[in-house]
């Protein structure tokens, strides 16, 4: 009866679980661009959408519209999925309209006079470093940088709202306003169709103190505007300053340009990746893991060989004169100090690796394209979510070795105790946005759906999976448990447990040291990175690893009769996420120069390297634990024991 109970209660829980995922379908949470190209007639209009205002300087983003801007007839926001709310980016539609391969020169947008806060505003924005970004066709604004006729074009994303300085030799600083933009939108033309598609799309923003005569209305034709010259600034002397009373007419020009750019690489310029680097990175990587598994090889295969040969003979001789890793081998499955939180972390670190290799394959197939915003973020919660199950099984299959019994805590410990220590430092910084005034950061209604697809989700597959996993019989151990453990005798400053741990880590991490740098370079300082083959590689590299070094370490402290090896198996390779953090620290002050100093930026910058320091701990020390968990048995399963 009560078996039936409980499987009544798991169909039902799976039921709602599935029935949740199709909800959060048909709302479009998870909603993924059309990643098809766009063809476009001369007669198609093209329009520029807006995005967040983003500064190097505070880090803290803010819409658009958040600065007195031109608006369009109807402000209008563009659908956006999960992930790209989580980061904060929403888009919207903008004034900036082109006819497709129809230049203009000197649109006027609209014209505007500062008052006291809106001088304060955009006076703000520029002290800061504030980048405007813009949208064609899915393409990021770019500007060209020229720094010499023998130096290639590189880019950024983005134009500064305006600048500081002074332009007539005054020692007093002004403020000045980019306030005509002269794009350049280059096109691949079909010769067949004569369609186009847009595969470039740049700007060179100017400060232009506009003239006119008499009263200012819809006819009014601006002195500063030459109909036949490309750009509208060649006939202005002045900058546009920013003051209180100032008028500023923003204006554009837009030119077309045909490329040899083919419409599957128009994303090159963006994504810019040192491939050199990158295969030094991967080559010496594989040099380490040739190096560990030599010494597996060499040191534990062949020396566990012969100790299970030496220990086979003496097997009829006194037990008191076993040595080494045999003599604690009825002590070595004995259960670890706080086993329920030692598989509660055994199984968050289940649901992240299970996370981890399904968004790699997805992105071999170009799911993760630069162009499908958010969708890396999307993705990666949705796996993670649907991974709960997995997570669940693993803790409970881990607390039956152990003989416990209450499965039911385990699991919903499994589901609750890493995400709420993760959603607790997000929603703390979310916080912390808001008390900034930074418009972007998440409101209630988004933080409902993380904690929907939490708690409505992955806690209810956590127990499913859970309940499965405890009614699998247990694994028995190789050998009989002692129900009083020895006592360890006194270790070797050399095989200290502390100094071990921290040597296991340094090799995890160097193989993500190259793949980390890069990460962090995209993350804070707004540039693309793609996830490609070379992520694939070192993620397998890495998982390998994690897996010899921590099988070296605990047979060298088996070897010293230390038994104690549940713990310090998941430290050993999870002490990575130590030195994650050290370089983190490390790149945050010799990058970030004098914003360093800045109380937002560290806080910012701590708490999201806080949380991907603790995922990588959990994601680390369950490779290795599951490692020396196969090792473990497989050596005690080997020699003839009484």
């Amino acid at each position: 009866m009560e078996l039936r109970r409980t499987s009544n209660a798991v169909l039902i829980t799976t039921v709602i679980s599935v029935f949740l995922l199709l909800l959060v379908h048909r709302f479009d949470f998870f909603n993924l661009l059309d990643l098809n190209p766009r063809e476009y007639s001369k007669e198609d209009l093209l329009e520029v959408k807006v995005k967040t205002l983003t500064s190097l300087t505070t880090q803290l983003p803010y819409p658009y519209y958040s600065l007195p801007y031109c608006l369009p007839p109807n402000l209008v926001n563009s659908t956006v999925n999960l992930g790209e709310i989580l980061h904060g980016d929403p888009i919207q539609n903008s004034p900036y309209l082109f006819r497709m391969r129809e230049p203009q020169t000197c649109n006027v947008v609209c014209r505007l006079t500062l008052d006291a806060k809106t001088a304060k505003e955009f006076k703000e924005k520029v002290e800061n470093d504030y980048r405007v970004n813009m949208i064609l066709d899915n393409l990021p604004l770019l500007v060209p940088i020229h720094i010499s006729i023998w130096e290639p074009v590189f880019y950024r994303l983005g134009f500064h709202v305006g600048l500081k300085g002074s332009y007539d030799g005054g020692k007093e600083k002004k403020y000045f306003i980019y306030n005509h933009l002269a794009f350049t939108v280059k096109y691949h033309k079909d010769l067949q169709t004569d369609l186009s598609m847009i595969v470039g799309f740049e700007v060179k923003p100017f400060s232009v103190q506009h003239e006119y005569e008499g009263i200012w209305n819809e006819k009014t034709l601006l002195k500063t505007c030459d109909p036949n010259a490309k750009q509208t600034v060649m006939n202005s002397n002045s900058l546009q300053e920013v003051e209180e009373k100032k008028e500023i007419i923003f204006t554009y020009d837009v030119e077309f340009q045909e490329s040899d750019t083919k419409w599957t690489s128009r994303w090159d310029v963006y994504v810019h990746r040192d491939n050199q680097l990158h295969w030094f990175s991967v080559i010496s990587s594989l040099t380490i893991v040739l190096f560990l598994s030599g010494m597996i090889a060499m040191i534990i295969l062949r020396t566990v060989y012969t100790d299970v040969s030496k220990y086979n003979e003496l097997e009829n001789k006194d037990k008191d004169e076993e040595t080494g890793w045999k003599v604690v081998h009825r002590d070595v499955f004995w259960p670890p100090s706080n086993p329920d939180i030692f598989c509660v972390c055994v199984g968050s670190g289940v649901q992240l690796l299970g996370t981890i290799p399904v968004t790699l394959m997805l992105a071999i197939l170009g799911i993760f394209s630069p162009s499908n915003r958010g969708g890396l973020r999307t993705t990666m919660l949705l796996i993670w979510v649907s991974m709960g199950y997995f997570a669940g099984y693993a803790s409970t299959r881990l607390h039956k070795i152990f003989g416990g019994s209450e499965w039911k805590k385990i699991a919903l410990w499994t589901a609750l105790v890493f995400p709420s220590i993760i959603l607790t430092i997000f929603f703390g910084l979310n916080m912390f946005m808001l008390s900034q005034t930074s418009p972007v950061a998440m409101l209630g209604g988004t933080m409902n759906v993380l904690v929907f697809l939490w708690l409505g989700i992955s806690v209810p597959l956590a127990f499913i999976g859970g309940y499965f996993g405890f009614k699998k019989p247990a694994i028995e151990d190789p050998v009989v448990t002692k129900k009083v453990p020895r006592q360890i005798p006194e270790q070797s400053w050399y095989v200290n447990s502390f100094l071990l741990i921290l040597v296991g880590g340094v090799f995890p991490f160097v193989i993500i040291f190259v793949e980390f740098f890069y990460a962090l370079i995209s993350t804070w300082f707004h540039e693309f990175y793609s996830i490609s083959a070379f992520h694939i590689l070192v993620f397998i590299v890495f998982f390998i690893t994690c897996a010899e070094v921590t099988i070296v370490l605990c047979y060298v402290k088996l070897r010293s009769e230390d038994y104690l090896w549940w713990w310090r198996s998941y430290f050993t390779s999870g002490a990575s996420a130590l030195y994650l953090f050290l370089y983190a620290t490390f790149f945050f002050f010799t990058k970030f120069g004098s914003t360093s100093m800045i109380t937002g930026i560290r806080i910012l910058y701590f708490g999201y390297m806080l949380i991907a320091s603790l995922t990588f701990f959990v994601l680390s020390g369950t490779i290795g634990f599951y490692a020396c968990f196969w090792f473990t048995r497989l050596i005690y399963s080997s020699p003839k024991i009484d």
